[in-house]
């Protein structure tokens, strides 16, 4: 039982900046509630983690009923409160959109958007009955200005991005903050595959084309700055900074940019479907 130690429920948690997210808060202490659909990537995040300072829970984010019962189960592991929930699972799918598939689209919006509405729905009162609690979404540096070949991914990211200011104001009179994490490109499993086409890794390919690759361990602190500070927004990296910056005070020179870009993007992600944290 958690009942004294601030605890964290995090999505996504088999993998990328979920796992690197549970490992940073477990590190100072706090008790940990991982949600995935993979059952070995939670176990390998589990082992990383101190002993009887975790918790495993099964969960698809479009079954609404697996989040209640998720849910339940991580109130009796943790005494029966949760100081943040990072609701941080997604997927990625790249083409242009008329050559996408339905179920491509469709499966994007019903994880990275309804997914995310229905854990804050499931986590509600249990981040109001616990004081100072704190949202935190993830999304993107795509959700700062929409990215050609990626538009139905960058939509859904755009979307979590309003729900974090939605419910930054809406959520005030419970006591719970709302926060978002805007990466640019973070070196997780989503690009570290061989890219479609190509016998370069994701990580790779956009390396070669001058966009830099973060480490993982980068998301951590951001993490806890975000959960921590007062800014509803924290873009993450350097790439997600000068997005931030550009589209507020020149979108024009994002709108000329090169673009091979958008095809490494699209090559990238398409034959991808991985959790992304």
């Amino acid at each position: 039982m958690a009942e004294n130690r601030k605890s964290i429920f995090i999505t996504g948690a088999a993998s990328g900046l979920g796992r690197e997210v549970a490992r940073y808060f477990a590190e100072r202490g706090w008790f940990i509630g991982m949600a995935d659909i993979d059952a070995q990537g939670l176990a390998e995040t589990s082992a990383m983690l101190p002993e009887g300072q975790s918790s495993v829970h099964m969960l698809n984010v479009t079954d609404r009923a697996q989040w209640k019962n998720a849910v339940a189960e991580f109130a009796a592991a943790s005494g029966g409160r949760m100081d943040v929930f990072f609701n941080n699972a997604g997927i990625g799918k790249g083409g242009p959109i008329e050559e996408m598939a339905d179920a491509d689209i469709d499966a994007m919006i019903a994880v990275n958007l309804t997914g995310v509405i229905s854990g804050t729905r499931a986590c509600f009162d249990l981040l109001k009955a616990t004081p100072g609690s704190c949202i935190l979404y993830t999304a993107s540096a795509a959700g700062i200005y929409g990215i050609a070949d990626l538009s139905v991914y960058s939509a859904t990211k755009f979307a979590v991005r309003g729900l974090a200011e939605s419910h930054d104001i809406e959520f005030q009179r419970h006591g719970i903050k709302s926060r978002c994490l805007m990466p640019g490109f973070i070196d997780t499993n989503i690009i570290s595959a061989v890219a479609e086409g190509s016998n370069m890794s994701g990580k790779e390919m956009l390396e070669s084309s001058g966009v830099m690759v973060s480490p993982v361990s980068i998301i951590g602190p951001a993490a806890w700055a975000a959960v921590h500070g007062d800014k509803v927004h924290t873009p993450v990296n350097k790439m997600a900074k000068q997005m931030a910056f550009a589209a507020r005070w020149m979108p024009g020179r994002l709108r000329k940019q090169k673009v091979s870009l958008t095809g490494d993007l699209a090559h990238i992600l398409a034959g991808s479907e991985q959790p992304k944290g």
